[in-house]
């Protein structure tokens, strides 16, 4: 696995406004798969107080994304659209970080699929997810 220092920083885009705000960062990206990890903070909770199960779709649908739209070549990028997204949500959270899994499982030219583990740095699994998505530009 690669940590946020060894990514090119040639294939990293800059944080987005949303994504800044939330907090969540690139850990990993590759052909088909990338990995991004969010520390937890309270402002993430529902008012139960546990992670909101929207903080898990975003993240579902975020990572799989990347994971369908890497090219390694940063003047040869792609974007996705989400077509469908599906979240199954699993348990709770016990550690202090979340850690987004995703991996292109298909496709062809114009759109792709994904699946997405949601877990923490402990291992305990707490959604898992499944997408479809667009090319942009199509």
């Amino acid at each position: 696995m690669k940590d946020a220092s060894s990514l090119d920083p040639a294939l990293v885009e800059a944080p987005y406004p949303f994504q800044k705000h939330i907090g969540f960062y690139l850990v990993d990206w590759r052909e088909d798969y990338a990995r991004f990890d969010l520390p937890l903070a309270d402002f993430l909770g529902n008012r139960y107080g546990i992670l909101h199960g929207g903080v898990h779709a975003l993240m579902c649908d975020t990572v799989m994304g990347f994971a369908g739209c890497y090219t390694g070549d940063p003047d040869n990028r792609k974007l996705g659209m989400t077509l469908s997204l599906n979240v199954n949500y699993m348990g709770q959270l016990k550690g202090q970080t979340l850690v987004a899994e995703g991996w292109r499982t298909g496709g062809g030219r114009k759109s792709f699929f994904g699946e997405a583990k949601i877990s923490d740095e402990l291992g305990n699994v707490a959604a898992t997810g499944t997408g479809v998505f667009r090319y942009r530009g199509s």
